[in-house]
């Protein structure tokens, strides 16, 4: 093998080449994580133009991640619907409509047949001689149509929460800038959702074997192929929103972060752990999981929130707040998850250590380490975001605080339109 010449060595990475990435990213305004943590331009300045829109010319068309619909049938074809809340709106109606309709012209067309639009709406697969006091639901292929349906869903929710709701309030608080007024949007539906999935994750957990983290239950008679209505639909309305949040990334239908390959890895980790947990009947693991993760999401959103409306002392006690949540859900639970899939995955039955899916059975030896890896993947990701939120803690602690006048908003360094450039 040939040496270097003259002595030298491979350059290896340096502490203080560490030192200036992690100094990067805490100081980079469109980290999805720090960026939001940076001190803020003082509220009412940089009074930009309010409109959502951003044109590339005078008379040329909307930017990607616009919210002007250019015509319902153009926003199909552009997957532009995803960001365009009347045009996702138009389709969710659309729907409805043909299932009501159907529900009404049934009796006198056809009986016995069923309503081809209900599984876009409703779950499917009941499992037939489930008691209606106690109504069970298998997976099937019909809830793919189910998962679309509610991306469409949720696009619209994120976007009506985002323009109408959030921007207005965002304004009101005297938040000028364009960007900031996306992200703030962004953080809004981010609390609205993780805490209404949080409690509601909470509410199903209540109802189950596995309340708050038996988890020997989560292997003691598998499989549990049989789930309640309530599960289902949850574990699906989960999938349909990580489903959506993978759309947008992806087509860059949303002005692009500089963290982006973190998001798009921990978006498909998360999508890799619902559809395989789904696919193999491990929904009682997969909500525990769930849980662990939007109980202490909803608290990092309303903590960017106070920062962006400037209620220091307010967001300081939110913060400290939910880094002891934090540090319990996706932290400690966590672990306690990976020991059980580690420890106890042979408390199962020794009739479901086998790979017969038509029995609903997939637990073969190896399949251990596949519900291993991608939770020690996720895990990964959180201890990483873990330290960040650690620092930004012991520089809020430490009192180290930015000049204004390096504008340190949550952008990317450039102006929102011409009228947002500095005077």
């Amino acid at each position: 093998m040939s040496r270097p010449q003259n002595g030298t060595h491979p350059k290896r990475a340096r502490p203080e080449q560490i030192q200036t990435s992690l100094n990067r990213i805490e100081t980079d305004p469109a980290h999805h994580l720090a960026g939001p943590f940076r001190p803020q331009t003082p509220l009412g300045q940089n009074r930009a133009a309010l409109s959502p829109v951003t044109y590339n010319s005078k008379n040329g068309p909307p930017v990607r991640w616009s919210t002007e619909s250019r015509g319902f049938w153009q926003d199909i074809k552009s997957l532009r619907w995803v960001v365009v809340p009347s045009s996702s709106l138009k389709i969710l109606l659309l729907v409805f409509v043909l299932w009501a309709n159907w529900e009404l012209l049934a009796p006198y067309i056809g009986k016995d047949l069923p309503n081809p639009f209900a599984p876009l709406i409703f779950i499917s697969h009941r499992i037939p001689d489930s008691p209606d006091s106690d109504p069970r639901y298998r997976k099937g292929y019909l809830d793919l149509a189910f998962i679309a349906y509610y991306v469409v869903f949720w696009s619209f929710i994120r976007q009506s929460i985002t323009i109408y709701i959030c921007r207005p309030i965002a304004k009101w608080f005297g938040i000028r800038r364009e960007t900031k007024l996306d992200r703030f949007g962004e953080q809004g539906y981010a609390v609205i959702y993780f805490l209404v999935m949080g409690l509601w994750g909470m509410r199903i957990m209540s109802q189950l074997p596995t309340w708050w983290y038996r988890t020997e239950y989560f292997w003691i008679d598998y499989p549990h192929w049989d789930m309640k209505p309530e599960l289902k639909s949850y574990y699906l309305m989960q999938a349909a929103y990580w489903c959506q949040q993978l759309i947008v990334l992806l087509l860059g239908l949303e002005k692009p972060r500089k963290d982006y390959y973190e998001l798009v890895a921990h978006h498909f980790v998360t999508l890799w752990l619902v559809g395989w947990s789904y696919l193999i009947n491990l929904t009682l693991i997969g909500n525990a999981v769930y849980l662990s993760m939007d109980l202490p999401d909803s608290l990092l959103g309303l903590s960017k929130l106070l920062n962006y409306i400037q209620w220091n002392k307010t967001k300081t006690a939110v913060f400290a707040v939910f880094l002891c949540v934090w540090s319990y859900f996706r932290h400690w639970l966590n672990w306690v998850i990976l020991y059980s899939v580690w420890f106890e995955f042979d408390l199962m039955p020794e009739a479901s250590k086998r790979w017969e899916p038509e029995d609903g059975v997939w637990m073969v030896w190896w399949m251990k380490y596949q519900v291993f890896a991608p939770l020690v993947l996720l895990q990964a990701l959180n201890l990483f975001w873990y330290f960040l939120i650690w620092r930004i803690a012991w520089r809020a602690l430490g009192d180290i605080k930015a000049t204004d006048d390096r504008s340190d908003d949550e952008d990317d360094g450039e102006p929102d339109d011409e009228n947002d450039k500095d005077d």
